[in-house]
């Protein structure tokens, strides 16, 4: 197996530890202040998974039209399973926020899987590129504010209005990069539609 495609892989096997650990520590014997510490270790490791595939295919020059597809796929099953999740527990982010994280992803990844099965390789945009990070802060802060919240330094109101205004800023982002990859790709898209 090619390192790459090992570590994309690696990626969506350790987010649903992080779904797991944060929706039942309890099952898991982690206190609630060492919650967020085990949350932010795998977050680490995904991200570190993230960034290492793409290098290891340029370095290795292994960069495939599946590579291209699968490595913004994993990260968005990454990404939207742990926003997803914190609209339980104590972060109580709103669905419908959320929501508009999944609905871009679903269809940018739509449009690039067929544009790929018409022979048409859609590469990233530097804004998606932006918004994927943008998104990683964005959890690793929340998890992050569970520490002060762990020990009784903020308030759970005040952690969930951070949640939710730093959620926000980055849907707003989300929602333009994706309009921006729409626009910047709408020849190609079209021409991968009408191709027989």
């Amino acid at each position: 197996m090619r390192l790459a495609l090992f570590l994309t892989l690696l990626r969506l096997v350790l987010s649903p530890l992080f779904v797991v650990f944060y929706l039942y520590p309890e099952f898991f014997n982690i206190s609630s202040i060492s919650l967020p510490y085990t949350l932010l270790v795998i977050l680490g490791l995904c991200e570190l998974t993230d960034i290492f595939d793409g290098y290891a295919a340029r370095k290795s020059g292994e960069v495939t039209v599946l590579g291209k597809v699968l490595d913004p796929m994993a990260d968005s099953i990454v990404r939207n399973s742990m926003l997803i999740t914190l609209t339980q527990g104590i972060i109580q982010l709103p669905i419908l926020l959320i929501l508009v994280f999944i609905y871009r992803d679903a269809m940018i990844s739509t449009l690039r899987i067929v544009c790929a099965l018409k022979g048409t390789a859609l590469s990233a945009r530097t804004s998606g590129k932006i918004k994927a990070v943008l998104q990683a802060i964005v959890i690793f802060l929340i998890v992050a504010m569970m520490i002060p919240y762990s020990i009784s330094w903020i308030s759970l109101a005040l952690l969930q209005k951070i949640s939710f205004y730093s959620v926000l800023v980055a849907a707003i982002y989300t929602v333009a990069s994706g309009l921006e990859y729409l626009w910047v790709n709408r020849q190609a898209i079209k021409k991968a539609w009408v191709k027989s």
